[in-house]
């Protein structure tokens, strides 16, 4: 399992041209990120913060679910934290 930190590190350098992440709650789940030290994910060049790991297989297994054709996070209107924080089914923290 990759750390927060490695799988930051992997995000940034797998995509050198990737748009620095600017969201401020996790696209796939809704929960709140910390920017600088919640994990990263590059979806078509640019950076997104997850809560978690295990949000970046559900994001890239199907971008457009989670993601406007613009790349602005569906969630994002209002960047509304969920009150109690959600898990995917397919993983725990």
């Amino acid at each position: 399992m990759l750390t927060p930190l490695l799988f930051s590190a992997l995000a940034i350098f797998s995509s050198p041209t990737a748009s620095a992440p600017t969201n401020t709650i996790c696209p796939v789940l809704g929960n709140a990120v910390t920017p600088g030290k919640s994990p990263i994910v590059t979806v078509k060049g640019r950076q997104y913060y997850i809560c978690c790991s295990g949000c970046d297989k559900q994001l890239l297994a199907d971008p457009s679910k989670y993601l406007e054709k613009d790349g602005t996070p569906k969630n994002a209107k209002g960047e509304k934290v969920a009150e109690t924080p959600k898990q995917p089914d397919s993983h725990k923290h």
